[in-house]
């Protein structure tokens, strides 16, 4: 509970004065119960009335476990702002020195929607440490703005050394710059929405040397069979924020013995890269989706959740990366699923999972 208060301890309470509950006691049980399978704050409240005098080890809860109207009130009240900002310090010192390649997607928590608005649910922006693999940002994409809600993201971290990656949504000026003033380097997909420097790039890399391309594969998994080439350019004639070279990745699939079309990815980068350690930069990228989004709908749930009103669906969602953190760090072999399910079946389990957070 020491390092916890240590980091989310000038997180604001938004309650009146005289609130019953200690606040920081409140998150953290809430986070207890979302390490052992909790859903939403009616599940958060059964979890501290079982576990009572087990979460009386770790904190006093002095009037009893909280209620389902105490959990909703205090998440939707809550600033999330503070709270994120407090999530990336947190985070960033659990991992200590990050290196490597640092991933930026969005994700939609689909049923976090009002009556009548399901086609707009929330939506949000992650920052994914790949080598470490931890959460080390979460922010809203305002109005579905991923790129505001990323550049907001990036103005909280230090990433010295690391490599930034994101889809050609986010190449903008801008965004670059961003990316730099954090101490990292980019690699970002350059697409349509980018025509001048998608023709400049395009004209570079067909008037290179081939010889230079590099080749990964073919490798094959779940029935399926991938190979990629990269070949990297300097980039010449080209305005754009720290821009050092221009690279290209295909990647050739057969899916049950049957060739898919070729996919062909154009990338703008701020540092010089061979053509190998593109390819694994390119493919680093992608684990956002299977180690990070794939994981909270399978194993938390997420896109089932259905709080939905004032900032209570993205408080809970940064509650879910804070136990997938803590989770996956935890030296217990098994999935994910598995160790949430022990955790909530094994009291010393779960105070293993808490303390393991220090």
């Amino acid at each position: 509970m020491e390092g916890f208060t240590d980091y989310f301890g000038e997180v604001a309470d938004p309650r009146a004065g005289n609130a019953r509950h200690d606040f920081l006691e409140l998150v953290f049980v809430a986070l207890a119960a979302v390490l052992c399978g909790a859903e939403d704050c009616t599940d958060m409240a059964e979890f501290a009335q079982a576990k009572l005098s087990l979460l009386r080890q770790v904190v006093k809860l002095e009037h009893g476990a909280p209620s389902h109207d105490t959990f909703s009130r205090v998440f939707r009240l809550l600033q999330p702002e503070p709270f994120e900002a407090a999530f990336t310090k947190f985070t960033t010192a659990f991992a200590g020195a990050l290196k490597g390649v640092v991933a930026i997607d969005g994700k939609a928590l689909r049923g976090a929607y009002e009556r009548g608005r399901k086609a707009t649910p929330l939506h949000l922006v992650n920052v994914w440490a790949a080598e470490a693999r931890l959460v080390i940002g979460q922010r809203l994409a305002p109005g579905r703005n991923e790129v505001l809600g990323a550049r907001q993201a990036l103005a909280l971290l230090r990433l010295d050394g690391c490599i930034v990656t994101a889809d050609a949504i986010h190449c903008l000026a801008d965004t670059a710059q961003a990316i730099l003033d954090t101490g990292a380097d980019y690699a970002l997909a350059l697409k349509g929405n980018q025509p001048v420097l998608l023709a400049k790039a395009q004209a570079l890399i067909e008037a290179a040397d081939l010889q230079a391309e590099a080749v990964d594969g073919p490798a094959k998994a779940h029935d399926r069979t991938e190979a990629r080439t990269a070949i990297v350019v300097a980039a010449e004639d080209m305005d754009f924020p720290g821009l050092a070279a221009v690279a290209r990745v295909e990647t050739y699939r057969k899916s049950q013995g049957q060739p898919e079309p070729v996919i062909v990815r154009y990338y703008l980068l701020s540092a010089w890269l061979d053509a190998q350690r593109m390819i694994e930069v390119a493919r680093t990228h992608w684990t956002i989706e299977n180690q990070l989004h794939w994981v909270l709908d399978v194993a938390f749930l997420e896109d089932r959740a259905r709080s939905r009103k004032d900032h209570g669906p993205r408080n809970l969602a940064l509650l879910r990366r804070l136990a997938l953190n803590i989770a996956r760090h935890h030296p217990a072999k098994g999935s994910m699923t598995k160790k949430l399910k022990r955790a909530g079946w094994d009291d010393a389990f779960l105070l293993s999972m808490l303390g393991h957070m220090r």
